[in-house]
């Protein structure tokens, strides 16, 4: 939609993020737009959850209350490390690192899944890519803090992308899946790490990885490995991108230039194009119950947020043509 038309309708947080993300403003003309950005009460709680970064057990991946789902919310909206808070929970990131430069989580899997029924460090494929990209985004220099993390994750890639893995301390657990297959979220996250950093956006396990996504949207009726459809409820509009949704998906296949004529990419674009109103604004669909405080977190009005993320697929499919 218009430009200035989604800055009329935004409250401050979000009018940050739109200048700086979609307006292409300069960051340093935003001092302004940011610290009325950081005054309202729903990012200052987010700030205080983040700040104590471990203190939220990480049981279930696809919980929008995960203490990296909220940073990398934070991250999104343009906010750094200049934010006391963020810097306390890069910090807390960086001190949990495993020998092969992978950092850790603090989590509990029971015994009858596998786990050791204990909370300890330890790290999944759907978690460890998003501490990765949280860190990238937080500006840490990237071959002393990234570099060996992602290298030994992209170890593990596979023809059809990533597979279901964990760290040792987790013991036997694997998802409710085949051995075989692709972890499709694991997939997704490890597409969007890699298509920030130049050395692999390129690469054989970025380019797999796209394919592999993009090869589930066209067997989408009899393909679904550990349990991941792009069914009915997929194909809803949501926010925020934190886990497997259509504009999960085509917000990170937006990153990739060589996707921008394939017919399933664009079927997915059609798609939710075809869901904006006649205004130029998206509503919800399917919404996450804990996040009702926010423009996204109802189904029965426009959401300038949800509205916002696919504004920036628009405008990076502009960028590539």
């Amino acid at each position: 939609m218009a430009y200035q038309k989604l800055l009329e309708i935004s409250d401050d947080w979000l009018k940050y993020a739109i200048r700086l993300n979609l307006g292409h403003e300069p960051k340093d003309k935003l001092a302004e737009f940011r610290n009325a950005a950081l005054a309202d009460g729903r990012i200052r709680r987010y700030l205080s959850d983040v700040a104590d970064f471990h203190g939220t057990l990480v049981t279930n991946h696809k919980n929008p209350d995960l203490s990296i789902h909220k940073l990398l919310f934070l991250l999104d909206l343009g906010f750094d490390t200049e934010v006391p808070e963020i810097k306390a929970a890069i910090d807390a990131i960086i001190r949990h690192q495993d020998g092969h430069g992978v950092y850790q989580s603090m989590t509990n899997v029971p015994r009858h899944y596998g786990g050791t029924g204990e909370d300890v460090f330890s790290w999944c494929l759907c978690d460890a890519p998003l501490l990765l990209l949280a860190l990238l985004k937080a500006g840490m220099e990237y071959r002393e803090y990234i570099k060996p993390g992602v290298d030994h994750l992209v170890s593990l890639c596979r023809d059809k992308g990533f597979p279901c893995a964990v760290s040792p301390e987790l013991g036997k657990f694997r998802g409710p899946g085949k051995k075989d297959d692709c972890c499709p979220y694991a997939t997704l996250i490890m597409a969007d790490l890699l298509s920030y950093i130049p050395e692999y956006r390129d690469s054989r396990a970025a380019v797999s990885s796209v394919k592999a996504l993009l090869n589930l949207w066209e067997h989408s009726l009899d393909l679904h490995p550990y349990m991941f459809f792009m069914g009915t409820d997929f194909r809803k509009l949501k926010a925020p991108s934190c886990w497997y949704d259509i504009v999960s998906l085509a917000g990170v296949l937006s990153k990739y230039g060589f996707v921008r004529d394939d017919p399933r990419f664009l079927e997915m674009i059609n798609h939710i194009k075809g869901k904006q109103g006649r205004d130029g604004l998206f509503t919800p669909e399917s919404i996450y119950q804990k996040l009702k405080d926010w423009d996204f977190g109802q189904k029965k009005v426009p959401s300038p947020y949800l509205t916002y993320l696919c504004d920036r697929i628009f405008d990076r499919l502009e960028q590539w043509a």
